[in-house]
């Protein structure tokens, strides 16, 4: 087979239609009046954000699929120019709250068949999934299952509930299709996260794949006790356990990354993964781009000797190609989006040669079509993720 693809892959036809294809503001104090000016803006960005929930019209309201012509016209000409009149994280926002009143547009057909995907075991409907950082309480795993991904990762998702980064933390460089944020681990906290998590995940359709993504708080002292914290509390629920220590919005996490540091973080999660109850779930690592070949080479060995099940390529990063034209380039934060393509599927291809297959590698980073998914699977992937790119291409994309 391929390389990349396994036993039961083949490669897949580059058609555009399916994925067979593959080819707002605080009110003001009271008694203090609003100027017409700031009324109007108001106004906008209320219309705005409830337009943001046009994806959701788009499939409950107009009763549009994920493959449906008509929604991908909808999205374009309504919800995109909508959602630039409101802030990025209040979009977001939007997006989730109507992900959680199961208001996104479904998937009506079932994947064809050479979609299928064999992920630790898992027999999955398709390989496209959706990264962490969207859905980050698992607040509305169901309906973006619905939409048609394989698998849905939800978090980063802290031991501690913490509020994060202040705002503004999230911008769209709209010329160059991609995103900067610096969320830093926004999170609900375990206790709440598992509430929501332990009904969700007695409803994961057959073929489909729930991932956790696990962090640690900004002010923990101990790493490897936050992230152990999470095993024991949300691995029951997963199909897959991430621990992510990649991310460049929390002071010293990618540090972690560090070959002693690594070694002694992976063989503690790992003692806690072999003692959840079976089926356990596959332990996943979530790595930066911004490593070099020795890097990668450490990773890959310490990896290898934690009997990690997979490794997800990769996070967004630090750095600030010179082909970047949006003003907002210099904000402070990691890249997603197109200008990541390059860069991370490099780290793929060579994560892939020092893993040597053994390790099932997910490919993420500036994917927004059928040709891009397919180049990472190409590249050493057996699965892939989006999630930027949705913001440009709205969800007909999934499909695509």
């Amino acid at each position: 087979a391929p390389r990349g693809l396994g036993p039961n892959r083949r490669p897949l036809p580059l058609r555009r239609k399916t994925l067979t294809s593959l080819p707002g503001p605080s009110p003001p104090p009271s008694g203090v009046a609003r100027a017409p000016g700031m009324m109007h803006r108001i106004g906008l960005r209320a219309a705005a954000a409830s337009a943001a929930l046009g994806v959701a019209m788009g499939g409950s309201v107009l009763k549009l699929d994920v493959e449906d012509d008509n929604l991908e016209i909808f999205y374009s000409r309504f919800v995109r120019p909508a959602l630039k009149l409101v802030d990025p994280e209040s979009a977001h926002r939007a997006g989730v709250l109507a992900g959680r009143f199961g208001l996104l547009p479904q998937q009506k057909r079932p994947d064809p068949g050479v979609l299928q995907t064999h992920l630790w075991g898992h027999v999955v409907d398709n390989p496209i999934g959706l990264a962490a950082g969207f859905d980050k309480d698992g607040e509305a795993i169901g309906n973006l299952l619905s939409m048609g991904f394989g698998s849905v990762e939800v978090g980063s998702i802290t031991p501690k509930p913490q509020p994060g980064n202040p705002r503004p933390r999230v911008f769209r460089l709209e010329e160059d299709r991609a995103v900067i944020n610096r969320y830093g681990f926004n999170s609900c906290g375990h206790d709440a996260a598992v509430a929501r998590l332990s009904l969700a995940a007695k409803t994961i359709p057959a073929g489909r794949l729930l991932g956790i993504n696990l962090g640690k708080n900004k002010t923990s002292e101990d790493a490897a006790a936050d992230y152990c914290a999470g095993v024991r509390s949300l691995g029951p629920f997963a199909g897959y356990l991430v621990i992510n220590v990649s991310s460049p919005n929390t002071p010293g996490l990618r540090n972690l990354q560090g070959r002693e540091e690594l070694s002694h973080l992976l063989r503690e999660v790992r003692k806690e993964v072999d003692n959840l109850p079976h089926p356990q779930p596959p332990l996943v690592l979530k790595m930066s781009p911004d490593v070099d070949k020795s890097e990668c080479a450490d990773i890959a060995e310490v990896a290898l000797k934690a009997r990690v099940d997979g490794i997800i390529v990769s996070n967004t990063t630090i750095s600030r190609p010179e082909s970047l034209k949006s003003k907002l380039k210099d904000e402070i934060g990691g890249l997603s989006g197109a200008p990541l393509m390059s860069r991370s599927t490099a780290v793929l291809q060579e994560m892939y040669k020092l893993t040597e297959g053994k390790i099932t590698l997910i490919g993420v980073g500036g994917i927004d079509s059928g040709a891009d998914a397919y180049e990472k699977i190409r590249a050493g992937a057996s699965a892939v993720q989006l999630y930027t790119s949705l913001v440009y291409e709205g969800p007909t994309l999934v499909a695509r």
